[in-house]
C-alpha cells in the first residue's frame, strides 16, 4: 500500500498488516497516519489525494462557521480511533480553487475520498458517534 507523508509528501510503500503500528515516513520519519486531522490546500491536495491508497475524509470548514468550529474537536476525537482512513481538513476560505473543485454548498461537508473519487459525502455538523457510524457505513463499500 502506498501512503503519502502528510508532513513532506514522500510517497511510502507500507505492508497492509502494518498499517496499525503506526508507520513512519522512510523520509522525514514523521507518522505516515497521524491520529490527528491533516491540512490539506491547494498547493499538497493533488499529490496527496492521487497518491494515498487509504481512504480520504475531508473536511471542508470556514474559521467563521460556528457549527465548523462545533464539529473540529469531533472530527478529530473520531480520527484517533480510525488509523485506516486518513482524515484532512481544507479550509474553504483559504483554498477557493479546491471549494469550487468540491462544489462546496453548505459547510461543514465531509467527502470521502478513494484516491480521486468521491465516493460519499454529507453536510452539516456531526457528533463524533454519529460521525463514526457514517464513516462505517460507508467504508463497507471499500
Amino acid at each position: 500500500m502506498i501512503i503519502v507523508c502528510p508532513a513532506c509528501g514522500a510517497k511510502n510503500r507500507v505492508p497492509d498488516e502494518k498499517l496499525d503500528a503506526q508507520p513512519t515516513c522512510g523520509q522525514c520519519h514523521q507518522a505516515l497516519i497521524p491520529l490527528a486531522p491533516i491540512e490539506l490546500n491547494e498547493q499538497n491536495f493533488s499529490n496527496f489525494v492521487s497518491h494515498s491508497d487509504l481512504p480520504i475524509l475531508i473536511d471542508l470548514w470556514a474559521d467563521w462557521c460556528g457549527p465548523c468550529k462545533m464539529m473540529a474537536p469531533h472530527f478529530a476525537e473520531v480520527a484517533k480511533h480510525n488509523p485506516q482512513v486518513v482524515f484532512a481538513k481544507i479550509d474553504t476560505e483559504a483554498n477557493p480553487r479546491l471549494s469550487s473543485a468540491f462544489n462546496v454548498r453548505s459547510i461543514p461537508t465531509l467527502v470521502l475520498m478513494n484516491k480521486t473519487t468521491e465516493i460519499a459525502r454529507i453536510s452539516g455538523a456531526l457528533r463524533s458517534s454519529q460521525l463514526q457510524d457514517w464513516l462505517d457505513e460507508q467504508l463497507k463499500s471499500f
